[in-house]
């Protein structure tokens, strides 16, 4: 009998199978470029929701350089409309925003220990993106081209009435993330985002 062979007969059956190794972990500077392409998707995400509502009302669009301060940005304009048209234009940013925060904080709670750079990097996207127009509305700051003032005129309010309802939101999911066992915030957050698309019948 050769060596293999009596090797072999001294295994036990029903030995088990070696464990896989384990994954390579990312390196940081890989979890960062993920981490900012989900901001980026969440940049995407917003003005496409702007796009689609422009032409889902038959409105042109353009593209201006607007700043924040010394920030640098662009704002996607478009010719002018109907209250009705405006609020639902000027909103749509946010109203993606909050289906893929609700999205993301409603099927993974646990996000905020999961290994998910790009996930976590859209909702920092939608939540600071949110805090700060939130934050500019109330303050009246920033480019006049802002979706806040655009939805305060379309409506008629206060812009500071709008910053409020789009920064309430931004805070209660951040709650959420990291308790995601307060439902408190859960359906606090959930009627913020509903008053934003009431706040639409007043457009008209």
């Amino acid at each position: 009998m050769s060596f293999t062979a009596a090797s072999a007969l001294a295994q036990p059956a029903d030995a088990p199978d070696a464990p896989p190794p384990p994954p390579a972990r990312e390196n940081g500077a890989g979890t960062l470029a993920r981490f900012l392409a989900g901001g980026a998707l969440g940049l995407g995400l917003h003005e496409a929701g702007h796009v689609a509502a422009a032409a889902a009302s038959g409105t042109s669009l353009g593209v201006k350089g607007v700043s924040f301060g010394p920030l640098p940005f662009f704002a996607i304009t478009h010719e002018p409309v109907s209250a009705a048209r405006e609020y639902q234009i000027s909103s749509a940013g946010f109203l993606v925003q909050h289906i893929t925060s609700e999205v993301l904080l409603t099927k993974r709670p646990g996000l905020r220990l999961e290994r998910a750079p790009v996930a976590k990097g859209m909702l920092a996207f939608n939540l600071l993106a949110s805090a700060a127009y939130g934050v500019a509305a109330i303050a009246r700051v920033g480019p006049t081209e802002r979706d806040t003032r655009g939805m305060a005129a379309a409506a008629r309010v206060d812009e500071r009435r709008v910053g409020a309802l789009v920064l309430a939101p931004a805070a209660l999911d951040t709650v959420r993330y990291f308790k995601p066992d307060a439902r408190w915030a859960v359906w606090a957050s959930r009627g913020a985002k509903v008053a934003v698309v009431l706040l639409a019948l007043r457009a008209r």
